[in-house]
């Protein structure tokens, strides 16, 4: 998985289905865009319709890149011309002016779920031969046609949080992987993101460890990580992150906040520093944001003898609950055990002033 989102100068397109011999043709990304675009919809179809079906085609493609989809399995490309898997591209043809002009105007722009850091992978069919339970491309047009606007279409089938986001960092397609091992002893932002990405697995593997505080410090907890990582998928069992068990460790992360999918449960925005996610905790919840959570609280309850110590174990009990109660208790807040962004931003400011 990438650090940040880019538009790639180039991108390079298999000429079928990823495990078909066939070619990959490397192109232009602005007239990959065009070419997808010609090749999918209308160029008679409203102005509005064809700008928000292209908004859902630059998501789709920069959500491939940034999750290292292919390039992570091994695959030598970016994204696949098969509609099955991905969109239409056809080596050679035409590219519509109508199109063009419309790709021109909006290329950088992306969509994204509040408080998540992919591009949303903005599923599409055609809505008459296929069905799927993201965008209709013939329902745009309909939509269009009785006066939507193409932000309106947009938040109309993915949800009235959408968020319309652009970006001018245009490079070429780079590897996540830094080029070097990491290692017992390893420091820095790499060991960090690794800390990250094997606490999320961990929501689904719990007997991954977790890594509390992530640190960007790789010592005995966060080596211990990634044997039991690599022992769960039959990798070589060093402790040690090269360039496989960091793809793997990339690709399973991806798979299980589902970031490639319409249902994303999202790459929370301030991993680690504070920021609440939007995401309201309440008992029977489970996933990275709880583990914070309780990371934060089981540091406050040393001070705070009243809240009984907290487990750090992904789920949202009635242990958890306890706890939240007597924080709120302890602290003049409703105690109603639910944790919005008043009770987190209490909890994280007490745990910073306390670790301070």
């Amino acid at each position: 998985m990438l650090e940040e989102i880019i538009i790639p100068r180039t991108i390079t397109v298999h000429l079928g289905r990823p495990n078909t011999a066939a070619e990959n043709l490397t192109v232009d990304f602005v007239y990959y865009l065009k070419n997808v675009a010609s090749s999918e919809i209308y160029p008679t179809w409203p102005y509005e319709a064809l700008r928000a079906n292209i908004w859902a085609q630059m998501s789709l493609v920069l959500n491939r890149v940034y999750t290292e989809w292919y390039r992570g399995r091994g695959y030598p490309f970016d994204i696949t011309n098969s509609t099955a898997y991905d969109q239409a591209f056809v080596k050679g043809r035409n590219i519509y002016d109508s199109v063009a002009a419309v790709v021109d105007e909006v290329i950088g722009q992306f969509l994204q779920k509040p408080y998540f850091r992919e591009p949303y992978y903005a599923e599409y069919c055609d809505g008459k031969i296929a069905q799927c339970p993201g965008m209709k491309q013939w329902g745009t047009l309909d939509l269009a046609n009785r006066g939507f606007d193409s932000t309106r279409i947009i938040r109309y089938y993915y949800g009235d949080t959408m968020q319309f986001r652009e970006t001018d960092n245009v490079q070429y397609i780079t590897p996540s992987y830094p080029g070097y091992a990491l290692r017992r002893g390893s420091q820095g932002q790499n060991v960090f993101i690794i800390q990250e990405l094997l606490n999320g697995i961990a929501v689904n593997y719990p007997n991954i460890p977790l890594i509390y505080p992530p640190d960007g410090i790789f010592g005995e907890v966060t080596e211990r990580a990634v044997r039991t990582f690599q022992q769960q998928f039959n990798l070589s069992v060093d402790g040690i992150v090269g360039q496989t068990t960091w793809n793997q460790i990339s690709r399973i992360y991806v798979a299980v906040r589902k970031l490639a999918e319409l249902g994303s449960l999202g790459r929370p925005q301030g991993y680690f520093t504070g920021l609440w996610t939007g995401r309201v905790l309440r008992r029977g919840d489970v996933g990275i944001e709880v583990q914070q959570l309780q990371y934060f609280l089981s540091v406050i309850a040393q001070t705070y003898t009243n809240i009984p110590p907290v487990d750090i174990d992904s789920r949202f009990g009635a242990g958890l609950e306890r706890s939240m109660r007597a924080f709120q208790r302890e602290f003049g807040l409703a105690q109603d055990g639910l944790v919005g962004q008043v009770t987190w931003n209490t909890i994280y400011e007490t745990y910073i002033a306390l670790t301070q």
